[in-house]
């Protein structure tokens, strides 16, 4: 299990965003998408201890050996000024952004990770993922995840031009439940994320389970104060969540 070092800001809190899905034409415009996430990096930079970005933050990313995605250079620009600042950001790839390499740590200095983290802040537990793929159930996708994130895969998505790669993959994003205005939906029967933490608890504590990937902003109270929190989306909602060292709670920017 990490530690993150905590800083000394006074009143710092947590803060956790999943599914911006910057480049998105559904829901606002993708721009006015991108000004609102800059504003809200913007307004918690005051008393951020650490930001964690829990997947989908792009509709797609990948990066050529030379080249990037266009756009997306006012959110960049205010993640940088975050870490610039001694703010720790963390990078989840989710299953929309997960082809990204070295330059966004390099050039934003957030620390990027591909796998859900158990991590102990403030003398809790956090497990932390974007939360595709999780749960025995969903073996269709755990294969296809396995495909694209695979180097092989990648090394060959790479062979294409980045004119006809970014356009195949722009293309494709047209025709997501997304960009349609299909909303997820969440049943606390049947959903694979929330089996997955009660199954995870039966073998050892967590105090704070956070996802994004379902879209809808849900909490709810597990057996053994444990607590399962979907952080939302900002393609119609502009969710987030907060941990103020005592309460994790969920909020509308």
């Amino acid at each position: 299990m990490k530690t993150i070092e905590e800083n000394n800001k006074p009143s710092t809190k947590i803060y956790f965003a999943a599914d911006v899905h910057l480049g998105l034409q559904a829901g606002a415009s993708a721009t006015e998408r991108e000004i609102a996430f800059v504003k809200w990096l913007d307004k918690i930079k005051t008393d951020a201890e650490i930001v964690f970005l829990l997947g989908d933050i792009f509709d797609f990313w990948f990066e050529y050996k030379y080249v990037v995605p266009r756009g997306f250079i006012r959110v960049l620009g205010k993640i940088a000024e975050l870490t610039d600042n001694g703010i720790s950001v963390h990078f989840f790839t989710g299953n929309h952004d997960m082809w990204t390499f070295d330059y966004l740590e390099n050039e934003t200095g957030i620390t990027v990770h591909k796998k859900p983290l158990e991590i102990k802040l403030h003398e809790k537990i956090f497990f932390l993922a974007h939360g595709d793929g999780l749960g025995k159930d969903d073996k269709g996708y755990i294969f296809m995840k396995r495909i694209f994130s695979c180097k092989f895969s990648q090394r060959l998505f790479a062979l294409l031009h980045p004119r006809t790669g970014i356009a195949i993959a722009r293309a494709w994003s047209k025709h997501s439940r997304l960009s349609k205005g299909l909303a997820e939906t969440f049943d606390e029967n049947t959903d694979k994320l929330l089996a997955f933490a009660k199954q995870k608890l039966e073998k050892k504590h967590i105090d704070f389970f956070v996802f994004g990937h379902r879209h809808t902003p849900i909490q709810l109270q597990l057996p053994n104060d444990s607590l399962f929190t979907i952080v939302g989306e900002w393609i119609n909602g502009r969710e987030y969540a907060v941990y103020d060292g005592k309460k994790l709670t969920v909020h509308k920017f």
